[in-house]
């Protein structure tokens, strides 16, 4: 099972168009907020399941600010992050997806990638794929991939 998961896109989605052909079929598409407006195109998109949140520019959105779904048996929390002072580190919002039984968490809003599996939980961040941060500001997006052995494994990639 290949999931691909992007943030931040900021209603510009032709990178996203972009990582979409880059990448090819997906089994899920999951948005970790952001989206602005863009919600029913990015979900006409893909013909895969579709999970999203509201991020916090996403003011008229009738989106859920968290959402929890199960990829295999892994349990996900889902969130923009800006709820849990991300800019200050994954301490919070990895004790939060812990105290939740969630093993996953995926969230956005530093526009930053981040894989860091620690302490029974991978705290996961795409970064952004309108306007990265991180150093050399190219766009990113992560491939979560689920194996035969039901194990994940978390890539980011660039444009």
């Amino acid at each position: 099972m290949k999931i691909l998961v992007v943030s931040d896109t900021h209603g510009k989605n032709r990178t996203l168009e972009q990582v979409l052909e880059q990448v090819g079929p997906v089994d899920m598409l999951v948005h970790c907020g952001d989206i602005e407006g863009s919600e029913d195109y990015i979900r006409s998109l893909v013909s895969c399941p579709v999970h999203m949140v509201a991020g916090n520019n996403d003011f008229f959105s009738d989106l859920e600010r968290e959402e929890e779904f199960m990829i295999g048996e892994h349990r996900v929390m889902l969130t923009h992050g800006h709820y849990y002072y991300v800019f200050m580190g994954a301490k919070e919002i990895r004790q939060e997806a812990r105290d939740r039984g969630c093993d996953v968490v995926l969230f956005g809003h530093t526009h930053k990638p981040l894989v860091d599996v620690q302490k029974g939980v991978a705290v996961c961040n795409p970064g952004s794929l309108s306007y990265p941060r991180q150093e050399g500001r190219r766009p990113s997006y992560l491939i979560i991939e689920l194996d035969r052995e039901g194990q994940l494994h978390y890539t980011i990639n660039y444009l």
